[in-house]
């Protein structure tokens, strides 16, 4: 049975839309889908090899206050995560198998090793 709905895109607030997708461009490998856009506009992002899901940096005017109610779960180390600036925001343990980091903005997101 088909559902209601069905995904379509990903949105991400920012205070500083502009840098943060450029952040995540780096991070994830994204590339800009439009740079021809009003610099006010959400910004969408496309994973290059064209696979993963759009994202759009949505600008917004207050900063993150809490917890995320959804997130971003990633394959990769944290280490070299940790060096491409996100912050660590709480480390494996052992009643969980990943790591939880921050982007810039402090979106959270889980961090997962990768397979094999």
């Amino acid at each position: 049975m088909a559902g209601l709905a069905r995904f379509k895109d990903l949105c991400l607030d920012a205070r500083d839309h502009q840098a943060l997708a450029d952040w995540w461009c780096r991070f994830l490998g994204y590339v800009r889908r439009d740079d021809e856009r009003d610099p006010a506009w959400p910004v969408p992002i496309v994973d290059a090899t064209g696979l993963g899901p759009l994202i759009w940096i949505v600008p917004v005017p207050e900063p993150k206050t809490v917890k995320n109610r959804m997130h971003v779960d990633v394959s990769g180390r944290t280490d070299e995560l940790l060096a491409a600036g996100a912050t660590l925001v709480l480390a494996r343990g052992e009643d969980r198998g990943w790591d939880v980091l921050a982007d810039p903005e402090g979106n959270e997101f889980c961090v997962f090793e990768p397979e094999g």
